[in-house]
């Protein structure tokens, strides 16, 4: 065995594909890469996301209590990673980036049309926020674009490195 610095730890733990997240406070829509999320609970589907106080959608999540986690195919991956690289407090990103925001039915955020699932959430636990930037989500609703088969979604491993979703496996699980 090798010691592995700490610093490191986070590029193997990493816990699902990265995701855009918007949010739209008084008129202001943004959208930001988020890659700390995690799934919380089957029913009602609740998931975990960490958002940093320094982003500028903290303060439009913190304050509206909800928002859009959209899930972008590989195809985006360049246009995910530069949305990531610059501060909606400066710039128009789906503008910017030629995204396409579209009207959802339970929250003020935008889903995201070119992304082949969004999510629309709502903030049902905002008491790790103080201490660790910690939202837990209920989805409250869930949309699907049939247009994109079988997509493969892009996993965060640090330091610019990403992977892609690879060969499916088929296990039998007594799991639901």
């Amino acid at each position: 065995m090798k010691a592995l610095p700490l610093a490191d730890v986070y590029q193997l733990l990493e816990p699902g594909p990265v995701v855009l997240l918007t949010t739209a406070d008084q008129n202001r829509r943004n959208v930001m890469t988020l890659s700390w999320h995690m799934m919380v609970e089957f029913e009602p589907p609740l998931l975990a996301c960490v958002v940093s106080s320094d982003d500028f959608s903290f303060t439009a999540l913190n304050a509206t209590q909800e928002c859009v986690i959209a899930i972008p195919a590989v195809e985006l991956a360049e246009k995910v990673v530069a949305i990531g690289n610059v501060s909606g407090r400066n710039v128009d990103k789906f503008r910017s980036f030629g995204l396409t925001p579209v009207t959802a039915q339970q929250v003020c955020a935008p889903l995201i049309a070119e992304c082949f699932v969004n999510l629309e959430c709502r903030v049902v636990d905002s008491s790790l926020v103080a201490r660790f930037n910690l939202f837990v989500l209920e989805v409250v609703q869930a949309w699907l674009d049939p247009r994109q088969t079988d997509p493969k979604t892009i996993h965060h491993q640090g330091y610019g490195r990403f992977v892609v979703d690879g060969e499916r496996l088929h296990i039998v699980s007594k799991m639901r």
